[in-house]
């Protein structure tokens, strides 16, 4: 069924089967010059477009000092029955001031106009900041959650913003309980169950990477965090320990009554496969673990670590992809079986070790390691970070930005020429991917100067976007 009621699609395999290709990205880009707008870019991606590839308009926040960095809908796929409601409003939140930016993509998705923006105070004054994903509820609302509380200490939490009056009317968790820390989160109401990871504490991480930190439990997280989604109390932690610092990314699988999913930890570049005991409780395996490559340094060995930035799994439930941000590679999984995630395709497009020239001494992976980038001659800094899925699953585009003050400090030269956009070609038959050499948006020459591309969203929804709700 390809006729949508509602906003979306009627189940992830109608997006799969019947989605249109995407010619549209609104892409997050913050501004390393804090004296300068962070904004959002549409680029066409139209292959038949005279502007394909190209950023053709910019739609500014109005304000300096914001650090976008993820955005979701108004009202996304939870809502397809609903037919009175429209998806034409982006939102977006602020890490540092904690504004939320919502754009109206719907009068003309081509060129998005600022709509309005909640004040930061307005989320502060619930003892909430650092917000960071977005996530349309069934209901209606926007639900958003937060990483620290006003004074920036680590805190998980969530707030609520009314759709229609767009004015944030509280938090979400009930109950004594509450989470040390917070990120990404995902919900399941078959299942009963949200669930929730952790960065750490944003007033120390937003200073930039120490390794020091991380074994601190006052700073970095280590948790998946259960909620019972009926009624938003916390009802089980469990700690993945050292292993999974820094579990960011989490996706159910997207076939509402599924009860499993998989967690990216970032440090230790692990990925954890969580799901549902008989009895109802919840569990998690390491299932991918990505060895450290050994390099020389100023003369001295260290280890490299992957840093998983980001996870996605296609529409189909058949494939995980995943960003190492630090070794530079986009890998491929079929996840056919679940529990045993095989390799199947993986793409160098920079890193650590191709931007820096470092020298490898062991790897227990690769022959050969990975070299410089160029794309359509223009030599390439940084490396692949966000990414987002076509809904056919075909087509996988790979942005660049981590967060500023991590960027400045792993990809000082990507600060100086600015950060890109990539296409990957997916075999989704068998598996494999290829770079398209002909696809390139770079974001070195933007108006005021070079820019950090983060998150990506197609105007109808994409693979991160959308949750869907089980039918009885």
């Amino acid at each position: 069924m390809s006729c949508c009621k509602g906003p979306g699609y009627a189940s992830p395999l109608d997006a799969f089967h019947n989605g249109p290709r995407e010619e549209l990205l609104y892409v997050i880009c913050v501004q390393p010059d804090k004296t300068k707008q962070d904004y959002v870019a549409t680029v066409d991606v139209n292959p038949k477009s005279s502007t394909y590839s190209q950023v053709i308009h910019r739609t500014y926040t109005g304000a300096v000092g914001n650090e976008l960095h993820h955005s979701g809908w108004n009202v996304c796929s939870s809502c397809y029955d609903r037919p009175e409601l429209k998806r034409d409003l982006l939102v977006c939140p602020s890490l540092h001031s904690c504004n939320v930016y919502i754009f109206d993509v719907g009068t003309n998705p081509r060129k998005p106009e600022l709509h309005k923006v909640i004040d930061g105070s307005e989320m502060r004054s619930f003892n909430c900041s650092f917000p960071h994903s977005v996530h349309c509820l069934a209901s209606g609302e926007v639900m958003i959650s937060t990483m620290g509380d006003a004074k920036e200490n680590g805190k998980g939490d969530f707030v609520l913003i009314d759709s229609k009056t767009l004015k944030i009317t509280g938090s979400w968790v009930k109950g004594e309980k509450k989470a040390k820390f917070g990120y990404d989160f995902w919900y399941q109401p078959y299942h009963d169950v949200m669930i929730t990871t952790e960065w750490g504490s944003p007033k120390h991480f937003k200073t930039g990477f120490h390794p020091s930190d991380v074994s601190n439990a006052e700073l970095y997280g280590t948790s998946l965090n259960f909620y019972r989604w009926s009624t938003h109390e916390l009802i089980q932690v469990i700690d993945l320990g050292m292993e999974g610092s820094a579990p960011l990314e989490t996706r159910f699988l997207h076939n509402p009554k599924a009860a499993e999913g998989f967690v990216g930890c970032a440090v230790q570049g692990n990925v954890y496969r969580f799901y549902k005991n008989s009895n109802g409780t919840w569990n998690t395996d390491k299932v991918i673990d990505i060895p450290a490559k050994t390099v020389l340094q100023d003369g001295v060995e260290t280890e490299i670590n992957a840093l998983v930035g980001d996870i996605l799994l296609s529409l189909d439930d058949k494939y995980l992809y995943l960003s190492c941000w630090l070794h530079g590679d986009v890998r491929q999984y079929d996840i056919s079986d679940t529990k045993n995630p095989k390799l199947v395709g993986q793409i160098f497009l920079g890193g650590q070790i191709a931007n820096n020239d470092l020298k490898v001494i062991d790897d227990k992976k690769l022959e050969d390691p990975p070299k410089l980038v160029t794309v359509k001659g223009k030599r390439l800094y940084g490396s692949p970070q966000m990414i987002q899925l076509s809904l056919d699953g075909k087509r996988l585009y790979a942005s660049t930005s981590l967060y500023s003050p991590w960027d400045k400090q792993f990809y000082p030269q990507m600060i100086k020429e600015g950060g890109w956009i990539l296409k990957i070609d997916v075999d989704t038959e068998n598996g494999g991917l290829k770079l398209d050499e002909d696809f390139l948006v770079h974001f070195g020459d933007e108006p005021n100067g070079p820019v950090l591309p983060h998150e990506i969203r197609y105007p109808g929804g994409d693979c991160t976007s959308d949750i869907w709700l089980a039918k009885e």
